[in-house]
């Protein structure tokens, strides 16, 4: 398990529940079930990862809980 905050709402458009990772630029993934959404999430987050580090980018810190207002 990651510890990147993953934040999970139901899109109407896609019917599906979508779950982004604000922390990581364009990580999101998507699931037909909260659980699926974040099950989902934790394979891209991984994918994201190993991508960047191939890449030879910087791969940000785990900040914990984000505040939006």
């Amino acid at each position: 398990m990651t510890k990147y905050e993953v934040i999970i709402y139901w899109s109407e458009e896609d019917q599906s529940f979508i779950a982004e990772v604000p922390e990581l630029p364009g990580c999101a993934a998507d699931g037909t079930t909260y659980q699926a959404a974040l099950a989902n999430a934790e394979i891209i987050i991984q994918e994201w990862i190993e991508t960047a580090k191939e890449l030879g980018r910087p791969i940000p810190e785990p900040k914990g809980r984000l505040v939006f207002a």
